[in-house]
């Protein structure tokens, strides 16, 4: 009984020119391309997706440069296999057939401080060409000692043209393929997987081998054996990685930039992913303080009243709250002043220290204290003409002349500027 591989595995690339989708790697002057035909190779780190061809990079750049390959994977692999690889690599390098050796870590953002920092001699001194492999930020994932011995290389999701070449060149390929007739699968069968697939080129030939078994099983190529199979997919999705902080960054942009179809969009999109409806209420009432403040104070109860209606009701009936306020607070006018003058007195506390309230605004409940000053000579603003005491000081006296809130001329804002305006004597 001959050993079962999977399409996936069968449709790897076998040479540089089979890899799709990372043109800007490798085509004719690509960084990648132009170290390997110097038959360079330094330590790199590949930083992609699910599905992109991480691996499969690793291993053809060994091939093409005629190095060892040695791969092993962080989440298995620890400190005492590190030093078994290193041991292998200085065997190799020694000898008549000497040869460097690449050894391929995947998902070494899940190597410990410790463990990567194993690895820094022996990728300094060449012992080892080291190539890692990692869906997450290398910035945030790997020590700075390491990083900084790493060059970063981004590979792409695949584009929904690179994945159908997938598709129709596994369903042809009478050698590792499918070995299928052209017309095996309808194009619009293709299109849908590539679509669900969502630049995953690993995930697009696992759906197709077996869309193409349960079509040859049931022996009809009928839509509804598609659906079937399929049924409704998930784009790509980290709930708390690279593209989920990604994708809250676009939304809460999108909404600062008053474009509220945008807003919609990475509000949708987030949520079709599986993002908490209950995390998007959070930060939507953040951007209403943050982002519209003083300019129009309702957005912030309209977003507080959205958060609390997608609790009670849950998915899918409170998306559409959270999908009113996403519109309603990319459509209203924007001010960050009270925002801005808030981090402003903070900075001024941190450089100024404890400053003492001037006299006049101590209270003075006791004779003492009286007779101290506390209280006196200030004046109660509802006995002055027009309810305000003009002139008087509140803030101590180093800061005495000090502005902090500066309203925008927008919304209701520029109302309050108007105000302000008048009180300080500026009209």
């Amino acid at each position: 009984m001959s050993h079962y591989q999977p399409l996936a595995e069968r449709m790897r690339p076998q040479c540089l020119d089979e890899v799709l989708g990372q043109a800007h790697l490798l085509a004719q002057g690509a960084p990648l391309q132009v170290l390997l035909a110097r038959g360079q190779c330094p330590s790199l780190v590949f930083w992609g997706s699910a599905g992109v061809g991480k691996t499969t990079l690793a291993r053809l750049i060994a091939q093409y440069i005629d190095a060892h390959f040695v791969a092993l994977s962080a989440v298995m692999a620890g400190v005492k296999e590190l030093r078994e690889v290193i041991s292998q690599a200085q065997r190799q390098a020694t000898g008549l057939l000497a040869k460097r050796t690449i050894v391929f870590i995947d998902e070494i953002h899940r190597f410990n401080k410790s463990q990567q920092d194993a690895l820094l001699p022996y990728v300094e001194d060449g012992t080892i060409t080291l190539i890692g492999a990692t869906t997450e930020n290398p910035s945030f994932e790997l020590n700075s000692a390491l990083l900084s011995r790493l060059r970063v290389m981004v590979l792409k999701p695949l584009t929904q043209e690179a994945l159908l070449h997938v598709l129709q060149r596994a369903l042809s390929d009478s050698q590792r393929g499918l070995a299928a007739a052209p017309d095996a699968l309808p194009e619009h069968w293709l299109l849908a997987i590539a679509q669900l697939a969502d630049g995953d080129a690993r995930k697009a030939l696992v759906l197709l081998e077996t869309v193409f078994e349960l079509a040859r099983a049931q022996g009809t190529s009928d839509d509804h054996v598609l659906t079937q199979f399929l049924g409704k997919g998930f784009r790509r999705f980290d709930k708390q990685g690279e593209q989920f902080y990604d994708q809250i960054s676009a939304l809460h942009k999108s909404v600062r930039g008053s474009n509220p179809d945008a807003a919609l969009y990475w509000l949708a999109r987030m949520l079709d992913g599986g993002a908490d409806g209950a995390y998007l209420g959070r930060r939507l009432l953040r951007m209403a303080v943050e982002d519209i403040g003083l300019a129009d104070p309702r957005a912030q109860q309209i977003a507080l009243e959205a958060w609390q209606t997608y609790e009670r009701l849950g998915s899918p009936e409170g998306d559409l709250a959270l999908a009113n306020v996403a519109v309603y607070l990319a459509c209203c006018s924007k001010s960050n002043a009270v925002y801005s003058a808030f981090k402003q007195v903070k900075q001024v506390i941190e450089q100024t220290g404890s400053l003492e309230v001037p006299l006049h605004l101590r209270n003075a409940p006791t004779k003492l204290m009286k007779e101290l000053g506390y209280g006196t000579g200030y004046r109660y603003d509802h006995d002055e003409e027009g309810g305000h005491a003009k002139g008087q000081q509140f803030l101590p006296d180093k800061l005495k002349q000090q502005v902090f809130y500066v309203p925008t001329e927008r919304g209701l804002e520029a109302k309050i500027a108007e105000r302000l305006r008048g009180l300080r004597g500026e009209l």
